[in-house]
């Protein structure tokens, strides 16, 4: 499968990542080893996670998800065949920030939750708008010189926020943030194309994108408001979208998928695959019949015509 740089990292991705919130949340351990182990042997390579899943589900502390992912790294012996991203800088008791001391410890306990001795690529989740761009970065560039992490990302920055970055790493020579993670799909477009598809590009950024199904509604699932109150996980993020562009963007999804003789899943995944500042979205599933319908997307080729009435139905 043809692989993509992830930004300057050096680190080469399949165009499609798995969402590993649900491991822990929505699937227990043996499911979500059974579903890392198709991904992987369809020839897919890229998991993305964080300390703080599934930190919302009531009785859990965080850390759940990249348990598991750690317990099947060392039972399946398959941690060369992948790239492992998790992201730190969330609550996790000590409310959001990426401060030095914080940072490290809380890449320390990523490492011995995940049971490596590297990260691939760890992420800011959350700009804490406090701390100096340049102690972050310094901080990451401790852990990268003692092998503890290869490369860093960014995500739920604002735009400034992230141009300050950047230009705090070129200044300092410091590591620069390799990728940027945002919230991007078919109907949430405006923030990210407005604000930073443009820097990702002049940059050389990868882009990996979160809710990259709009929390299911892009599969089609969800077309009513009863079909959302079917979903205890999904349900209530669902609810935003059942307007009048969301039904419209559904329409163009069916005609297109139609023409295709695919899902609207697939169509919507490729859809952000063909986008030029995309590196890979990022979509998490919770049986393999779920996983065997995304994985599929990378097979799919959209005609201009296609992604001119998504385009026109989203825009």
């Amino acid at each position: 499968m043809q692989r993509r740089p992830l930004g300057r990292s050096g680190i080469e991705i399949a165009p499609l990542m798995f969402g590993g919130n649900v491991f822990g949340w929505s699937v227990d351990e043996k499911t979500s080893f059974a579903l890392l182990d198709a991904f992987v042997a369809h020839g897919f390579n890229a998991i993305d996670t964080a300390d703080t899943y599934s930190r919302w589900v009531a009785g859990h502390k965080g850390g759940e998800s990249e348990t598991i992912i750690g317990n099947w790294l060392k039972s399946s012996g398959k941690r060369a065949q992948v790239v492992i991203a998790t992201k730190v800088g969330a609550d996790m008791g000590e409310g959001r920030t990426i401060r030095k001391d914080y940072v490290l410890r809380a890449a320390e306990a990523c490492l011995k939750r995940l049971q490596i001795d590297c990260i691939d690529l760890l992420q800011t989740h959350y700009d804490d708008a406090v701390t100096p761009p340049e102690e972050t970065l310094a901080t990451y560039a401790q852990l990268i010189a003692q092998g503890k992490v290869r490369a860093i990302g960014a995500s739920n920055y604002t735009p400034a926020r992230l141009a300050a970055a950047l230009e705090a790493s070129k200044r300092l020579n410091l590591p620069r943030y390799e990728s940027l993670q945002p919230q991007y799909n078919l109907y949430d477009r405006a923030d990210f194309e407005t604000n930073f598809a443009g820097l990702c590009r002049r940059e050389g950024l990868g882009v990996i994108t979160y809710y990259s199904l709009a929390a299911g509604f892009l599969t089609g699932k969800y077309r009513r408001a009863a079909d959302a109150e079917q979903s205890k996980t999904r349900g209530a993020r669902v609810t935003r979208y059942l307007d009048a562009r969301g039904t419209r963007i559904l329409q163009a999804l069916d005609a297109v998928a139609a023409r295709h003789e695919a899902t609207p899943a697939q169509v919507s995944l490729a859809w952000l695959m063909a986008q030029p500042a995309v590196t890979a979205p990022i979509a998490g599933a919770t049986s393999l019949s779920q996983l065997d319908d995304i994985m599929r997307a990378p097979f799919l080729k959209l005609g201009p015509e296609d992604v001119a009435a998504l385009d026109e139905a989203s825009g």
